[in-house]
């Protein structure tokens, strides 16, 4: 296609974005912008479909016999912070930002993958088929999001997904593993005797969740880290409790499963161990990936990312790349460059196109 298309395409996805910003979409209630972005694939004469608040379509000349590749970003947000000087839902361009709630996390990124699966939706003799969704309730990690698309997609061999990272490639994402932990005792009255008070139980199990070290140590991401962020106990001043309450939050790294360490937490310490969820799990693609090359040799640099994503409920290599820049998501008065979205744009299609003519040598 040429250059005059890209920048019809770009105009279309800025447009698309300015729109977007102009519709509540907090996880669960994204049905306007899903309306919206439903329009942008007719507008495109692109075929689509749509289940709660996801829409994803194939590319023109889907083959089966060949792996698909994903483009995957969210168009639902968290709710504005009381820092806002701005109206969250007034898309406002000035000193070349762009002004909206959901504007860098992670509309630019959406409407750049949208432009980019545009672009390569009627091209012939593609090597990957192209799939792309708009999802849902990514900030809530809601169980009518990118996971509920899945069984509707075919295998995905390997995935981009959207997220602001500058357009850097972040090949590792930490996983997220958060438990409830109770620790038992004996009840009793504070003034007799008692060798099993679950609060001085729960001061070893804290310790060994201070102290424990994971062996394996990413070189991307780090180690595994285990933080105790809540306890509650006991229900008055003369009373042992019974029970005394733990939350763990665990970063993993892409060493493990999350299935690994809660095995090992329930070997190593005495109390009831209860996973929220066990399906947000690290994600990596190798830095020697075919897709991961073809960004280098752009100037591109890797990195691990300490954020999660979509990318925790995929099972196959993914590659987290996106427009704009992560300590603006959630901020108030959150904004992106409108060239970083033309930026993104460009380097998305160059990016696949590398990845796409590296496979066919």
């Amino acid at each position: 296609m040429s250059d005059q298309k890209i920048q019809k395409l770009t105009i279309e996805a800025i447009d698309l974005l300015k729109d977007l910003i102009g519709l509540p979409s907090f996880s669960s209630e994204e049905d306007k912008t899903a309306a919206r972005i439903e329009n942008w694939f007719r507008l495109q004469h692109i075929p689509f479909e749509r289940e709660n608040h996801n829409i994803w379509a194939f590319n023109k000349h889907f083959d089966g016999s060949k792996p698909t590749l994903l483009l995957n970003s969210h168009h639902d947000t968290v709710e504005p912070n009381q820092g806002y000087t701005l109206d969250p839902f007034e898309p406002i361009e000035k000193d070349g930002k762009l002004f909206g709630l959901g504007s860098n996390d992670a509309g630019g990124c959406l409407v750049s993958l949208l432009a980019t699966f545009a672009y390569f939706f009627d091209k012939p003799d593609l090597p990957y088929n192209l799939t792309v969704v708009a999802s849902a309730e990514e900030e809530s990690s809601g169980e009518n999001g990118l996971n509920s698309v899945l069984r509707h997609l075919p295998e995905i061999e390997v995935a981009i997904v959207g997220e602001p990272t500058e357009m850097q490639l972040a090949i590792a994402e930490k996983g997220l593993l958060v438990l409830d932990v109770t620790v038992k005792g004996t009840p009793g009255h504070a003034a007799h005797p008692n060798d099993d008070n679950s609060i001085y139980n729960a001061l070893e199990v804290i310790e060994w969740f201070k102290n424990y070290r994971f062996e394996k140590i990413s070189d991307v991401l780090g180690p595994v880290k285990m933080t105790v962020t809540q306890i509650n106990a006991g229900s008055q001043h003369n009373v042992v409790p019974a029970e005394t309450r733990l939350v763990v939050d665990i970063r993993v790294n892409e060493k493990y499963s999350n299935a690994q360490i809660l095995e090992t937490v329930r070997a190593n310490i005495k109390a009831e161990v209860r996973p929220r969820s066990m399906h947000l799990n690290p994600s990596s693609i190798p830095e020697n990936h075919e897709l991961v090359q073809s960004g280098i040799s752009l100037g591109r640099t890797t990195y691990g990312s300490p954020t999660l994503s979509d990318q925790s409920v995929l099972s196959c290599q993914s590659l987290k790349l996106g427009p704009g820049r992560s300590p603006r998501s959630h901020s108030a008065d959150e904004f992106i460059y409108v060239d970083e979205i033309c930026e993104g744009i460009d380097l998305y299609i160059k990016i696949i196109d590398g990845f796409f003519n590296r496979l066919k040598k």
